[in-house]
């Protein structure tokens, strides 16, 4: 029997086990990893470029070499000499497996972009960026007025537009000179927080840019604005290429603790797709990247740390101290990002251990601060944001929901990329699915499917799939409402089957038979009831009963159908009119810090009157999570939500008997 080794594809997370002497292409190819390949695996397109990534990946019980990869080939080593082959890198078609490995996938690698739900979200700014121009004509100098070139733009800038006197460092004076004679003494200075002249141009200088940054520990999202107009002039996004260092915040936090360097490796990744985002925003507005000259960063609190270089281990366990909690403003330069020499680079204030700059973005958009009525604002993601209150109080705490809703510890999972579910229904009588693939259009059942969904494929299902599929099958009886996939023996149906000791439900057959396991429903199960019993706590430290508001933030809170999650009990019973919703709201609170300078003011006086509870410590959590694993509460009757759907136990009780007793006869589970 030919010897198997494990490997573990990153961002996608997919993992399998594969026999010695395997390439890292037909490992990709078995898997379902979306590696590309136009020549049919002979190492001439270059396409499958993949990166080793080496050292203990503890939670995935792998240790990655070198030598668990075969030599360079000659292929290789011809393709290197030419520089077509970037450094580090190995063609998939030729590197051959030889050990345990975890592999990095480029994005120029992916035959389907990863598809990133970032989308700019609309918001009235009133424009008054914290950098701004000034164009000013200086007069002649004068034997009589021995005044310096210095002190003559100071006078300039006071007189013509009423500004302080300024300082301006080295750089900008050895530039004003040459400035002054080339366009008859006029020029035009950047102007930054009303401190400092951080760029001297020759004549009329009209529009400069800044980037707001929502730096995700999945997904990086950018947006390139103009600092005169505000208007949005192009966006850009990647895949968090620390993710080849942990699916979530505590798991790169322990290769820290486990790799010497490794916080230095991660925040240098991190910069590097700083500066490829910034570059491709700047292409994609056709403009030249020095032109940007202000950026806007909110993160949570480890990515942030790793980003401005400080040391996050502190923060993986309690009392989870931070390095700061407040505003940083330092030169892109020195954060390895190159935009304009003189740049300067803003992260908003983190407000808590796990509470980071992405929910001070998230208030700063949504502004519960000013509301009368009580608003509950999730962010949906490996690590949960949660924020309760309205104008006389706000209560911030974060949930462990882990990567379960990105795709991850999911059977056939994956994160959103064309070929992913992200719809699904089931019939309830004839438990038939249809289902809906990032890509396509078309549903399943619509015979022109196949042909339609030809180009993407049917690859595995992502986090919104997944919210639905689950929710669908409580709807339909194939599992109760302790999440137990069992068969419902008055339907006919061969969608049920036993998985080993359990059942699971197949979703699709074909080339790559999709299946919902007993574990899949569990790892949903675990990741909605953190965030529930988050939610839960906040409504119980507040005294009210239930909220008046829900927001979904994020890419993932965007994509869900708000519906299916109330259904899950992802989130408390509310109103259905009331839930929604809010788009890129971190995003946007990066926009609006970049724009509005008072803002950045404001949020530093909201986030200290911000009481933060520490889930980790509070007696009531553990209980709020048990009632939360059942669907869609335990205790909860979730009222709002039954005068829109038909729960299983109304519906159980409407036919008469409980809804143990008519479905006893259904859940026959083979037992041990």
């Amino acid at each position: 029997m030919e010897e198997e080794v494990s490997i573990l594809f990153m961002p996608s997370g997919l993992r399998g086990q594969v026999a010695v002497g395997t390439t890292v292409l037909q490992a990709a190819q078995r898997l379902g990893v979306d590696l590309e390949s136009i020549c049919g695996g002979q190492g001439k397109c270059r396409k499958c470029q993949i990166l080793l990534q080496q050292g203990e990946f503890s939670k995935h019980r792998i240790v990655s070499r070198a030598d668990h990869l075969s030599e360079l080939t000659e292929t290789e080593l011809h393709h290197q000499s030419r520089k077509r082959l970037k450094d580090g890198r190995r063609l998939g078609c030729n590197a051959r497996i030889l050990g345990d490995l975890v592999v990095d996938v480029p994005e120029e690698s992916q035959q389907h972009k990863q598809h990133i739900a970032k989308a700019v979200t609309a918001y009235d700014i009133q424009v008054q960026p914290a950098l701004r121009l000034y164009t000013v004509t200086l007069p002649e100098p004068d034997m009589h007025s021995p005044l310096s070139e210095k002190r003559r733009l100071q006078q300039a800038l006071a007189s013509e537009h009423e500004l302080p006197i300024m300082d301006c460092d080295m750089s900008q004076l050895r530039l004003l000179q040459p400035a002054l004679a080339k366009a008859g003494r006029q020029i035009t200075v950047a102007v930054y927080q009303f401190q400092q002249i951080i760029a001297v141009w020759p004549g009329v200088k009209e529009e400069v840019y800044g980037l707001a940054v929502d730096l995700g520990s999945t997904t990086i999202a950018a947006q390139l604005c103009n600092l005169e107009t505000g208007k949005v002039v192009a966006t850009a996004d990647t895949m968090n290429p620390q993710i080849r260092f942990g699916e979530d915040l505590m798991s790169r936090v322990s290769y820290v603790m486990m790799n010497e360097g490794g916080d230095i490796a991660m925040t240098q990744v991190v910069r590097e797709a700083f500066d490829q985002l910034a570059r491709r925003a700047a292409k994609s507005a056709g403009i030249p990247v020095e032109d940007i000259l202000d950026m806007t960063v909110v993160a949570n609190p480890i990515m942030h740390h790793l980003f401005l270089g400080i040391d996050p281990t502190p923060l993986g366990g309690a009392p989870f101290a931070l390095a700061t909690d407040q505003t940083q403003v330092v030169r892109a330069v020195d954060l390895d990002i190159n935009l304009h020499p003189e740049a300067r680079v803003c992260t908003l204030p983190c407000i808590a251990g796990h509470i980071g700059a992405d929910t001070a973005g998230m208030i700063l958009s949504e502004r519960p601060d000013l509301a009368e009525e009580y608003v509950l604002l999730v962010d949906v993601g490996t690590n949960a944001e949660i924020v309760l209150g309205n104008r006389n109080r706000l209560l911030a705490a974060s949930s462990p929901t882990g990567p379960a809703f990105e795709g991850a510890q999911i059977t056939s999972g994956q994160r959103a990329a064309p070929g992913a579910i992200e719809r699904v229904r089931i019939d309830a009588e004839s438990l038939e699915p249809s289902f809906r693939v990032i890509g396509c259009e078309t549903w399943s059942n619509d015979p022109e499917f196949a042909e339609k969904s030809a180009r993407v494929g049917v690859s595995g299902i992502c986090g919104s799939g997944i919210i639905e599929v689950v929710a669908e099958m409580f709807l339909a009886g194939i599992i109760d409402q302790d999440g137990v996939i069992g068969p419902v023996s008055d339907k006919a149906s061969e969608r049920v089957v036993a998985d080993g000791r359990t059942f699971a439900y197949v979703l699709s057959e074909g080339e790559r038979s999709i299946r919902i396991t007993q574990n899949d429903v569990r790892a949903i199960q675990l990741a909605k009831a953190a965030l529930h019993a988050g939610a839960r706590l906040l409504i119980d430290k507040m005294g009210i009963e239930k909220v008046d508001r829900i927001g979904l933030a994020g890419a993932f809170g965007s994509h869900i159908d708000v519906k299916y999650a109330m259904v899950l009990g992802l989130i408390p019973d509310c109103n259905l009119d009331n839930v929604g919703s809010v788009g890129n709201a971190a995003g946007t609170g990066a926009r609006i810090a970049l724009l509005n300078f008072p803002s950045r003011l404001e949020i530093a006086e909201i986030l200290p009157k911000v009481e933060k509870i520490e889930t980790a410590i509070e007696t009531k959590f553990q209980e709020y999570f048990i009632d939360a694993m059942a669907l869609p509460h335990k205790t909860d009757p979730y009222e709002e939500l039954s005068r829109v759907v038909t729960l299983p136990a109304l519906k159980a009780k409407a036919e008469g008997g409980t809804d143990d007793e008519r479905r006893g006869s259904r859940r026959r589970r083979k037992r041990a």
